[in-house]
């Protein structure tokens, strides 16, 4: 093992990440799909935003505001001719709105939430991290079952085969701060791989990999469970399949992974397939200390 391996975040603490979580979390796999919440009763304050307040607004923060997507998500939208204002595509996500102005997104008139939602899943396995499918596969959104009714969005995505932490809200501003990577929002995930890891190896991972599309840092890593198969690591930045693409540029595959560690939040108390609203202590920590 390392010397100079980092000390790991708590799962006792909602913000304290001075120590390893449990890598499990929470009391127990939940009935998969559950629409139930262990906590189904949300902050009784929340940020607002009015129609009156979005003059001058660019449109992509308009279009995050009214809980389609994150910012830099919606500017991709507009480009793409997804949304229109009056009638007309818009291709500027810089367009500054004006009063009167009608923003429709897939031809659907869109208006700010005025009431900010934050939700914590823990992801089963075989639901994707998307708001709809044209394939016909489950998603997330289906967890929810239809118990929420204000437009919410994922925040970054689990692949279809990985369980865990999973945020959704209507606070486009949040969940830019969450996605970009100069926040350096920390993730733990568990790992399961289909062979014993090499004390070698984990080395190497510490000193971080080159992948093709550029090096992996990490946080920290170690053996996580009763075997050596059993790994967990801590990152700070987000790219697609990283964990998996970690471990496979090794030689090893990964059977099982899952996020039991998202900026501050844990599982305790939240079995697979449920959800729950974030408290407001919470919500103040993801928007200030996160």
């Amino acid at each position: 093992m390392s010397k100079d391996k980092k000390r790991r975040p708590s799962s006792s603490s909602t913000h304290d990440s001075s120590r390893k979580p449990a890598s499990r979390g929470g009391a127990g796999r939940g009935p998969r799909g559950s629409q139930r919440s262990p906590n189904p009763t949300p902050p009784e304050k929340q940020d607002s935003t009015s129609q009156e307040d979005t003059e001058g607004m660019r449109l992509n923060k308009y279009v995050a505001h009214c809980g389609v997507c994150a910012r830099r998500q919606a500017a991709e939208y507009i480009k793409e001719g997804l949304v229109t204002v009056n009638g007309e595509k818009v291709l500027q996500p810089g367009y500054q709105m004006q009063k009167g102005d009608v923003v429709c997104y897939k031809d659907k008139v869109i208006k700010p939430e005025v009431k900010k939602v934050y939700i914590l899943l823990n992801k089963p396995k075989d639901y994707i991290t998307t708001l709809n499918d044209d394939r016909g596969r489950r998603t997330v959104m289906e967890l929810l079952k239809g118990k929420i009714k204000e437009r919410i969005f994922p925040v970054g995505r689990l692949d279809r085969a990985t369980t865990g932490l999973l945020l959704l809200t209507n606070d486009g501003e949040l969940a830019e701060k969450m996605a970009h990577p100069s926040h350096k929002v920390k993730k733990v995930y568990h790992v399961v791989l289909d062979k014993s890891v090499t004390a070698a190896d984990l080395d190497r991972i510490r000193e971080g990999l080159e992948l093709e599309d550029g090096l992996a840092p990490v946080n920290w890593v170690d053996y996580d469970g009763k075997g050596k198969d059993e790994v967990a690591l801590e990152i700070l930045f987000g790219r697609n399949r990283v964990v998996r693409r970690i471990f496979e540029h090794l030689g090893y595959e990964v059977k099982r992974l899952d996020r039991v560690y998202y900026a501050g939040l844990t599982k305790k108390d939240l079995p697979r397939g449920f959800w729950r609203h974030l408290t407001a202590k919470e919500v103040i920590m993801l928007k200030h200390f996160t």
